[in-house]
């Protein structure tokens, strides 16, 4: 969405750039060469949009008109003469209309004048709906629905959106070395973008074959990726390859004909700001959190995309955590909001969003997530609508129990998981999300203005809670089970339902307690072996505060990716594992992807819970910053907000905090009664204390941290 109102930009039907921007980067996907496209439904740009504004002039003025399609121009009614590129408009009231067609890419409309311009307070729609009658004259009335314009960051006549392209520079390799017939070139960790051949010249064949491993690079059999080349060129020149890679490693063959001086590569990437930043006195926590924000910038791209070597796919899974991540990374909110909406898609629904249950539930419950964040009502105000009509649809497929169960073309995920997970049946998890989703839907509809359904949706969240509970509670053991077949609850206790219940806060501290000991720090119950859950895990466990424990999983489930050489984190780990059992998955030797957005977990876990930085209403106006040490000396952090930074410093006997935005809330703990000159603070009790935050004023606290 345009967050520059003064500055004019090119505007479109909301949604269709993403989706169609969407279909571009879900469709470059390969296999060994072969063209991968996705399984989900794939919707479409309306070919044919109308731009509306009302506005009034004191003097005229000129416009300039740019456009990706044919279009015409409608001037308080009437149609002005072929398809100006600038026109004048008088003095007065006025009400402009642009109608643009394009097939091919999405209707865009730039418009710049002194005090004219497009940007996001103008009005589309996809059909007008009008009339000319038998005197020639245009319908005064329509039944034309309008929605405010999309935008994002095209801000010239030049800028056409259909012609975007990610940023990119060169960079070499670090080292080059002849080895089994080729030659193995190494850029020295994980990276995306454009292999470039220098001086290539002759004729015969030219082959790449790409690794995140260098033994996936030496692989000629089962590599994931590669580019073979027929030359035929008989001077030297070089050559930029068309289609990006993921890789650390390329393998280079070549034909006895074929020649080449040198192989460069062109990074391909999203400029970004690095906004969020954690340091500490521990080294490896320090090179955690790098190589974590470098994940997520590998994988932050047109969109928020899963991994950068094999599914290049939008995930609605992967993308609500780096939705999480980004918030204390980038805070780049166009991002989310692209992202989002591609997710949706258009009506009418015919399936859960990438076809997997729980993934359309996450949408639901990002939605609310990035109005708290951010506190941006226009994605609400544009997507409500849509949002009605997928849990209309989603409410229509509940059992006669009033719950979800997977039906024909459901697909039930949860986790990839190193055991029987039971999918069949209503799945105490996938009630869990639909009943945060329906929280969720009353949250939006509030916001909206839709206050008919707010109880709507609160009453069926309730029921639904109360049912998860009275079906899936075992009130001997005092944990979630994980499933119901046929009215009968099983004995299989998951980790899943148990500790998404502990941070959506369903549960009571007695029963948080007993899900920690007999599920989180279970050892018995089945092991979470992937960063996407582990995620959940330990955001439960800093949830009942065992901060030094999960500081301790942090090191050693990401440090020992990074002991084996990661120089991205992945899409699964398990420490059991050894050698070539690292790179392999899906019944494939080199299938696992190295560089996956949901390994960059350490970013919000220590954002949100060691530097305890987490907004209390929209927009960050109220937050809280409840900073734990969980085991270092001192931290220092800088969390991102959409006016401002919070920075803050702590260690065993200081506390500095300063915030560019909002009223804050300091919880804090001390075994000393604690000094802060001028300001008052509340004894919480048990070693506690609070205080509050103004905007642009610097505390600095003296302590005694336990």
């Amino acid at each position: 969405m345009n967050k520059h109102a003064k500055e004019p930009t090119s505007i479109w039907y909301p949604g269709d750039y993403e989706i169609w921007l969407g279909n571009q980067m879900n469709n470059r996907r390969t296999e060994r060469g072969t063209f991968f496209p996705p399984f989900w439904k794939t919707d479409n740009h309306y070919p044919m949009v109308e731009f509306s504004k009302k506005f009034s002039l004191n003097e005229p003025e000129e416009i300039e008109i740019a456009v990706e399609g044919r279009y015409n121009v409608k001037l308080n009614g009437v149609f002005q003469f072929g398809e100006p590129r600038k026109m004048v408009i008088p003095a007065g009231e006025q009400h402009l209309k642009i109608k643009v067609f394009n097939q091919a890419t999405p209707p865009a409309l730039f418009l710049r004048g002194k005090t004219v311009f497009t940007d996001s307070t103008w009005l589309a729609t996809s059909e007008d709906k009008e009339w000319i009658d038998e005197s020639g004259k245009v319908s005064d009335a329509s039944a034309t629905t309008y929605v405010p314009a999309g935008s994002w960051h095209f801000r010239n006549a030049g800028q056409k959106p259909s012609e975007f392209r990610l940023a990119t520079e060169p960079q070499q390799p670090v080292s080059v070395e002849r080895l089994g017939g080729g030659t193995l070139v190494d850029f020295g960790r994980e990276t995306f973008g454009y292999p470039v051949i220098h001086g290539l010249q002759g004729k015969g064949q030219f082959k790449l074959y790409y690794g995140e491993s260098v033994e996936e690079a030496l692989s000629e059999e089962w590599c994931e990726t590669l580019d073979f080349l027929d030359i035929d060129q008989p001077e030297k020149a070089d050559r930029t390859l068309t289609q990006s890679q993921a890789y650390r490693w390329i393998f280079v063959k070549n034909d006895s004909g074929v020649h080449y001086d040198s192989i460069s590569m062109l990074y391909e990437y999203l400029p970004l700001e690095y906004r969020g930043e954690f340091r500490c006195n521990d080294s490896q926590i320090n090179k955690i959190w790098d190589v974590a924000a470098y994940t997520m910038h590998l994988t932050t791209r047109e969109f928020f995309i899963d991994g950068i070597k094999r599914d290049r796919w939008v995930w609605s899974g992967d993308a609500t955590q780096s939705y999480l991540l980004n918030y204390y990374l980038f805070f780049d909110t166009p991002s989310v909001e692209r992202t989002m909406a591609l997710l949706r898609g258009k009506d009418p629904v015919s399936s859960h969003i990438n076809t997997i249950m729980d993934y359309t539930f996450y949408w639901f419950i990002s939605v609310y997530d990035y109005y708290l964040y951010t506190g941006e009502k226009r994605f609400i105000e544009l997507y409500y609508p849509r949002m009605v009509s997928l849990m209309d649809w989603v409410l229509g497929r509940r059992n006669e129990n009033g719950m979800v169960e997977g039906l024909a073309g459901d697909w039930v995920f949860i986790d990839w998981a190193d055991g029987y997970l039971d999918k069949r049946g209503e799945v105490s998890f996938e009630q869990l999300l639909l009943c945060r989703s329906l929280e969720a839907m009353a949250l939006c509809a509030e916001v909206y203005g839709d206050h008919e359904m707010v109880p709507e949706y609160r009453n069926m969240a309730r029921i639904l809670k109360g049912k998860l509970f009275d079906y899936f509670w075992d009130k001997e053991k005092q944990v979630f089970v994980h499933n119901r077949i046929d009215g009968v609850p099983s004995e299989t206790v998951t980790r899943y339902t148990n500790m998404f219940a502990i941070f959506f806060d369903y549960l009571t501290q007695e029963q948080k307690e007993s899900v920690k000991k007999n599920v989180l720090l279970n050892d018995r119950v089945l092991q979470i072996t992937t960063p996407y859950m582990r995620f959940y895990e330990l955001e439960a466990l800093c949830a009942t505060g065992d901060f030094d424990y999960v500081m301790r999983e942090i090191k050693s489930y990401w440090g020992g990716m990074l002991e084996l050489g990661a120089t991205s984190f992945w899409e699964k780990y398990d420490p059991q594992e050894t050698g070539a059992e690292h790179w392999a998955m899906y019944a494939k030797p080199y299938r696992k992807s190295l560089c996956h957005a949901w390994g960059a977990s350490p970013i919000y876990l220590l954002g949100k819970y060691f530097a305890g930085v987490k907004p209390t209403s929209p927009g960050y106006e109220t937050y809280t910053v409840e900073p734990v040490l969980g085991g270092l000396k001192w931290l220092d952090a800088t969390v991102p907000t959409p006016k401002g930074d919070i920075k803050l410093y702590v260690s065993e006997n200081q506390l500095k905090v300063k915030s560019d935005t909002g009223v804050g809330t300091l919880r804090f703990y001390s075994l000393t009664k604690p000094v802060i000159k001028g300001i008052e603070f509340k004894e919480l009790g048990n070693n506690r204390f609070e205080m509050s935050i103004q905007p642009n004023v610097q505390y600095d606290i003296e302590i005694q941290m336990p």
